[in-house]
């Protein structure tokens, strides 16, 4: 077991390295270690001290933890359930220790979702989505924008916002960074709770 985490740290800092079009000595200069060092980590040909790990990780701007984290196939594939609140469904397409910190899901928005104009939401962050069909509404401030299918948006979400359909149904794929989540889906979800109760 020690052996296959070992490789695959050896893959992650060759494939982090190879992707920054950084040589040997490139990263050699950045985290402080010989040319021929690094080498022989990469190849197998010398086991990883936690002295030397530190370093390379910080220079790969990445974190010891995600060079070491065990890779395997449970956490791949992902099993959304769907989760409805008044006027759509969501599903959950990412992990809640997603990289980023963002979450990534599935909207489908029904043809009954209501704006109010009085209610749009703010908070900090940005927001992203693509219309994978139907057209959405995009209540921005005192504008709206039409979202067609194939189109995406990205907007500051401290603009008063919130979206409805043009029309019919609509799906979109939306990304959402962790206050975004907090608002749009735990606040949807436990709205939807406390009115089933």
């Amino acid at each position: 077991m020690e052996q296959e985490v070992e490789a695959v740290v050896r893959q992650r800092i060759r494939g982090l390295r190879l992707a920054r079009g950084w040589t040997l000595d490139a990263l050699a200069a950045r985290c402080y270690l010989s040319p021929s060092t690094l080498s022989r980590i990469e190849t197998g040909h010398r086991r990883i001290a936690l002295d030397q790990l530190v370093p390379i990780a910080r220079a790969l701007d990445t974190t010891l933890d995600q060079l070491v984290e065990p890779s395997n196939d449970e956490d791949v594939v992902i099993r959304p359930e769907p989760q409805t609140a008044i006027g759509y469904t969501i599903w959950k397409l990412s992990r809640d220790s997603a990289p980023g910190g963002v979450t990534v899901a599935k909207m489908r928005v029904g043809a009954e979702l209501a704006v109010d104009p009085d209610n749009l939401r703010v908070h900090p962050g940005r927001e992203w989505f693509l219309v994978l069909s139907g057209t959405i509404r995009l209540h921005l401030g005192e504008r709206i924008i039409t979202v067609p299918t194939g189109e995406a948006a990205q907007f500051s979400t401290m603009i008063p916002h919130a979206i409805a359909t043009d029309g019919g149904p609509a799906e979109v794929i939306s990304i959402l960074d962790h206050d975004g989540e907090r608002v749009h889906l735990a606040d949807a979800f436990s709205a939807t709770s406390q009115q089933a109760e």
